[in-house]
């Protein structure tokens, strides 16, 4: 389980195909990786196989590739990363599990004032369980969901210090981000399905 809270921007150095599935070293200040740890790369939850000197690899299965955009990942691209969370920390962000529900693509970015709105098109089942002020995971950034301007559209926020301390701060309009959706939505969403 993750928060949300990115820790560390890393860098692809390395993109293979292997018997493992696509793989990525990635470049980090993380120093202390165990091979089998869990870590969320732009939101997708992935095991270390391994890791030294800074690096730690990575592979994508199939299935992963195939509900997120990490088939396109190459060389040089920057990463958000996030380990996971110890039953003893504090839970800052919101509970993210990591698993990304599918991908949406930014319609509008714009300064106002001392924030950045940003706009983006979801797919159904994940607007479905949008609310104003509510959570959602971009790219494994916990945000709050600023406004919903139109069914699907996803307006968000994004502050000075999110700007700062993610790769966010880069996003263009026709950029494709991963995005998971409230855990909590989701069992209500379940729970509420023989009764809709």
């Amino acid at each position: 389980m993750f928060t949300g809270l990115v820790d560390d921007v890393g860098t692809i150095d390395r993109v293979s195909d292997t018997e493992a599935g696509r793989e990525f070293v990635i470049r980090s200040r993380y120093q202390d990786l165990v091979d089998g740890e869990s870590i969320a790369i732009n939101g997708a939850c992935l095991t270390v196989r391994d890791s030294e000197n800074g690096r730690f690899t990575v592979a994508a299965v199939v299935t992963t590739l195939g509900r997120t955009s990490i088939g396109d990942w190459r060389e040089g691209k920057r990463v958000n990363l996030e380990r996971a969370m110890r039953a003893s920390d504090r839970l800052g962000g919101h509970i993210v599990q990591g698993h990304v529900d599918g991908v949406g693509t930014v319609r509008r970015v714009e300064r106002l004032d001392d924030a950045v709105l940003v706009d983006v098109l979801v797919p159904d089942e994940i607007a479905e369980l949008l609310v104003p002020h509510g959570s959602i995971t971009i790219d494994g950034v916990s945000l709050t969901v600023n406004a919903i301007p139109e069914p699907q559209v996803v307006q968000l926020s994004l502050i000075e210090y999110t700007l700062r301390h993610t790769t966010l701060s880069a996003l263009a309009v026709g950029d494709v981000v991963h995005i998971e959706g409230d855990v909590i939505g989701k069992y209500v969403r379940h729970l509420m399905t023989p009764y809709r």
